[in-house]
């Protein structure tokens, strides 16, 4: 599966590519939002985007609407240190697998990531009846 991680730490997008490429997965890299817009406008289709929900180019969640329309076969988790209720929801509404709080638990994280590749996949098949 490609998985793209977009996070403006170095260490912690470090620590979940070893994670995934670990368990099998291809694993690209952003550390800005213009930089994720750029892969996606340029074809780089993800099966899966992991999404700090605050980049120094970014505010709140306008990045996921960008994802959600650049790249909408794309299933998005997001990961925050600053989720509230009202945030997680929105990002649900937008389309967003869900929400993990940081720091991620990286020994859960390989099994995340396939759920959550098959839950879009689970939802393309329905819509395209």
């Amino acid at each position: 599966m490609r998985v793209l991680i977009v996070d403006d730490e170095p260490l912690i997008r470090w620590a979940l590519a070893e994670t995934l490429e670990v368990a099998g997965h291809e694993v690209k890299e952003t550390g800005r939002a213009r930089d994720t817009v750029d892969a996606l406008a340029g074809g780089y289709a993800p099966d899966l985007v992991l999404l700090d929900f605050r980049l120094p180019d970014s505010d709140d969640l306008n990045l996921l609407r960008s994802i959600r329309r650049l790249s909408p076969a794309s299933e998005v988790v997001m990961m925050t240190a600053f989720g509230t209720s009202g945030m997680i929801a929105e990002a649900e509404q937008l389309g967003a697998f869900c929400v993990l709080t940081k720091p991620v638990d990286m020994a859960t994280l390989p099994t995340l990531v396939t759920k959550a590749r098959l839950g879009r996949r689970a939802d393309s098949s329905r819509t395209a009846r």
